[in-house]
């Protein structure tokens, strides 16, 4: 039988060398907020599968790209299964948790993202660009990522890259979401400086733009962040669909924002332990 605060396994890489800031510090502070309503311990991602199973859920968050530990992120996913371990966000997500695939999936849906293709025979799909962006599929935080002008495309080692062509955005712009909640949305004034945030106010238009994505990842509980960019002609174009371990840049929000973030994940939880039979 669970005791009554359930018992969180939170997977987190606390060393993690990230761009422009520091994952540690979010963890610190978002853990010792939730330890008001749940027992927490900590682990890195290496040792998420063997230690869950004394656990009533596993919450995934600033674990670092999957492709340094694939191993290990592999046999975590797998022992999940075997036990059927409750993790959150739950991995059925369709965003970046099942890599880049959706990029091409919502392209050919017709979408509002930028345009995406695999194979060297659909880059007449593209629209013309001054350059193009390569990027593997199994990528994440910019590794990897390359410009390279259209008469290079042809010659590219298709299989496990995407090829997009590089937009001339005003900003990019953020959307933060629990369960299908919007809590928050960031935004970068300088396209140079992209990991300097401000508190942006999301319009009508934003939102409904925003939620299309969260509703076509069908993740019922979890926090989702929906990365795009505004073209220079306003329209909001997707860039990333952030469902396993978004950075939430709570150091940019103000108290009461961050307050109703933490309240908003603590009811998430408990929903989710309550459906899940815990």
């Amino acid at each position: 039988m669970s005791p009554a605060r359930p018992r969180l396994l939170y997977v987190t890489d606390l060393a993690y060398p990230a761009r422009g800031r520091r994952y540690c510090d979010e963890d610190i502070d978002l853990t010792a907020r939730l330890r008001a309503h749940f027992d927490l311990a900590l682990c890195h991602p290496g040792e998420a599968a063997a230690l869950m199973d004394g656990f009533d859920a596993v919450v995934v968050r600033n674990s670092g790209p999957v492709l340094h530990y694939r191993e290990d992120y592999d046999a975590f996913r797998a022992r999940a299964e075997a036990l059927g371990a409750r993790v959150y966000n739950p991995l059925h997500g369709r965003g970046d948790m099942a890599g880049k695939q959706y990029l091409l999936d919502l392209t050919a849906a017709g979408y509002p993202v930028i345009p995406t293709v695999d194979r060297a025979e659909d880059l007449g799909r593209l629209p013309e660009a001054v350059e193009y962006v390569v990027k593997p599929k199994a990528g994440a935080d910019s590794i990897g990522l390359e410009f390279l002008p259209y008469e290079r495309l042809a010659g590219l080692a298709y299989g496990g890259v995407l090829v997009q062509p590089r937009v001339d955005f005003a900003y990019e712009v953020s959307f933060y979401f629990v369960d299908d909640r919007f809590q928050y949305a960031l935004h970068a004034p300088d396209p140079e400086r992209r990991w300097v945030l401000e508190p942006y106010e999301a319009t009508e238009a934003d939102l409904a733009f925003a939620r299309r994505f969260v509703d076509w990842n069908t993740l019922d509980h979890g926090i989702q962040r929906v990365d795009a960019c505004r073209t220079r002609e306003g329209e909001l174009l997707l860039v990333e669909l952030e469902d396993l371990n978004p950075y939430l840049s709570l150091d940019r929000v103000p108290e009461k924002t961050r307050e109703a973030f933490v309240a908003a994940m603590t009811e998430s939880l408990h929903d989710f332990l309550s459906a899940s039979g815990a």
